[in-house]
């Protein structure tokens, strides 16, 4: 009996261990490998920047329309997200326009005429409404672009879809308004950001 109650300690002992294991191997170690590995996919050059979330890109020998995922940038171009843009914000069309003109050219100074690596997200549709292929988006040097417009302030992190990064924009957009860098810092007395959704 003692026997067995022994082993039956060790197995569950063990088997307790390797999902501990599995579990920090899943969260902590597989995110770096994933991004290390990103060196390795195929790139595709950068042939147009939209605005600071939008791109176009030559894939197959034809352009494709790229809306990065987890990101929000503001509108330079008049559409129904500028209307509600401007409602929200209580911004006047001018300064927004300019807010998104910072953004983009910020967005095309990044990848403009660059090569990138263009990742899917598993908790994500591949294409939006508009048919524009929803990626994670790589430098060749293994630059998180996505990350990084959040991180120098030209970008929020968009809450609106749950997506496997949305924490970690979450908490770049924190870092970079707590520090004003970006569009969360004083442009011409104002900012985007402060009057935004959460």
């Amino acid at each position: 009996m003692k026997s067995l109650i022994k082993l039956t300690f060790k197995s569950v002992f063990t088997i307790g261990v390797i999902i501990i294991l599995l579990y920090f191997g899943w969260k902590y170690i597989y995110p770096k490998l994933e991004n290390r590995d990103s060196h390795n996919k195929k790139s595709f050059l950068v042939t147009k920047v939209f605005d600071g979330d939008t791109f176009e890109a030559e894939i197959n020998g034809k352009p494709e329309k790229i809306r990065m995922l987890g990101i929000d940038t503001p509108e330079k171009w008049d559409s129904d997200k500028f209307e509600r843009d401007k409602e929200r914000s209580g911004k006047d069309k001018e300064l927004l326009r300019k807010l998104g003109e910072l953004s983009s050219d910020f967005t095309a100074r990044l990848i403009g005429g660059k090569k990138v690596i263009l990742l899917p997200d598993s908790k994500s549709d591949d294409k939006d409404k508009y048919g524009r292929l929803l990626r994670y988006v790589y430098l060749e040097d293994g630059t998180f672009v996505n990350l990084k417009i959040v991180e120098e302030g030209y970008a929020n992190a968009y809450r609106k879809f749950n997506t496997s990064k949305k924490n970690e924009f979450i908490e770049a957009e924190n870092e970079a308004r707590e520090n004003k860098k970006g569009l969360w810092g004083d442009i011409n007395g104002k900012n985007f950001f402060d009057n935004r959704d959460k």
